[in-house]
């Protein structure tokens, strides 16, 4: 893996650039940056559903991703690097069937709401979304591997289940959209 920071403070950005893993510098608003940014972000968001109180097994699962996610990062980061590999994409698989297998299946579409647990799942979906779209977005500019696009779209689609789960177990449900519903619209 690339260099490791043995601090923080050193300046070496203030001109806008920043040290890739390879030693390499460019823009911080490039199109790799960015995406190493949202998969860092939704790291982070999902570190604060851990603070939930969560099944076991779930916590450990959402561990292992942040471990993933950290992996990805390396490998935005070390243009050429692949760390991504088929089977964490397969784990992803195998967890959407684990817990798709239990719940009902949709009558309507649901809002981003319930459990407080739940309603950071959405949270975490919908970063995960925007690292996917910008994963997308560096792999038309640059040649990268398939795996982190694949890996970010079972993600997502991991965290709108677990968001239903997670509502099951705090004894909450899904909120569902109510498409007639009349809506109070101050004139």
């Amino acid at each position: 893996m690339g260099n490791r920071l043995s601090k923080i403070a050193t300046r070496t950005g203030d001109d806008g650039s920043t040290g890739l893993g390879d030693g390499s510098r460019i823009d911080k608003d490039a199109l790799r940056v960015h995406a190493m940014g949202d998969v860092d972000e939704l790291n982070s968001h999902i570190g604060l559903l851990l603070c939930e109180y969560l099944p076991p097994a779930l916590r450990e699962e959402l561990i292992s991703i942040q471990h993933d996610l950290f992996d990805m990062g390396g490998e935005l980061c070390i243009p050429g690097h692949t760390m991504i590999a088929d089977a964490q994409v397969a784990r992803l698989d195998a967890l959407l069937a684990k817990y798709n297998a239990n719940l009902p299946p949709l009558q309507e579409f649901i809002l981003p709401a319930g459990s407080r647990a739940a309603a950071q799942a959405h949270v975490c979906r919908t970063v995960c979304r925007r690292a996917e779209r910008m994963i997308v977005s560096l792999g038309k500019a640059e040649q990268i591997n398939d795996n982190p696009r694949q890996y970010m779209n079972r993600l997502s689609d991991l965290m709108f289940v677990l968001s239903r789960v997670l509502n099951r177990f705090s004894g909450a449900s899904d909120v569902l959209w109510e498409k007639d519903r009349v809506r109070d619209i101050e004139s």
